[in-house]
């Protein structure tokens, strides 16, 4: 008999320990950015080595880019799992909006990432094989969205769906990216705890009046 463990075993432990170095290394790029974060640090504070994330990932780089891949994949599976069946299409578009904001102020290390992507500006993101059409489900939806919203007569002609992708992302956004510059300069906290619903909620207003009337 062969002393090897199962070929399955083999392969869950091997997505293990590529999900465990995804987790440190995400925060690790987030933390210190491309240039900062260390492959030898990363290895360190996982169960494997260095010679072992280069075997799974293929150097430095392919490490980055995949973690950035991972955190987009991860709000185009949120937004691809919103249910506005059965929402009128200002609930819908609220619904999206909150749960955008949610998603963004909650998973800080994504907006970070993000940053840190555009100072370099999104080399890496364009060498993704997967991410090139990321964007594309949550457009549609906004589409179809605002689609219903004019044939209903409650939003005006002329809204392009990316424009509303853009807007609802950089209020999003904002609470995480400014959080301590923001804090210094005004004395209060754009991520409070006591402030979230009400953020949420003039999200929601601002888009809904945006698309109303366009005042």
């Amino acid at each position: 008999m062969s002393d090897q463990p199962p070929k399955n075993s083999r392969l869950r432990d091997a997505a293990r320990t590529q999900a465990e170095i995804l987790d440190v290394a995400t925060r690790e790029f987030a933390e210190r950015g491309y240039a900062g974060a260390r492959v030898d640090e990363i290895a360190a504070l996982t169960r494997t080595t260095k010679r072992m994330i280069y075997y799974y990932f293929g150097g430095k780089e392919q490490l980055y880019i995949k973690v950035l891949e991972r955190a987009y994949t991860g709000i185009r599976e949120a937004e691809q799992a919103v249910d506005v069946t059965g929402l009128d299409p200002t609930e819908a578009i609220r619904h999206l909006a909150e749960l955008t904001y949610d998603h963004h102020t909650q998973h800080a290390d994504f907006i970070r990432l993000v940053s840190i992507e555009n100072i370099h500006r999104a080399e890496h993101l364009a060498k993704s094989e997967t991410l090139g059409k990321a964007g594309t489900p949550v457009i549609d939806l906004i589409s179809g969205i605002l689609a219903r919203g004019r044939e209903q007569g409650v939003f005006r002609d002329g809204v392009d769906a990316v424009d509303v992708h853009m807007m609802i992302s950089s209020f999003a956004v904002f609470p995480v990216a400014n959080q301590h510059t923001f804090g210094t300069l005004f004395g209060r906290d754009p991520l409070a705890p006591e402030r979230r619903a009400h953020y949420r909620r003039m999200l929601g207003d601002m888009v809904v009046s945006y698309l109303r009337d366009g005042s």
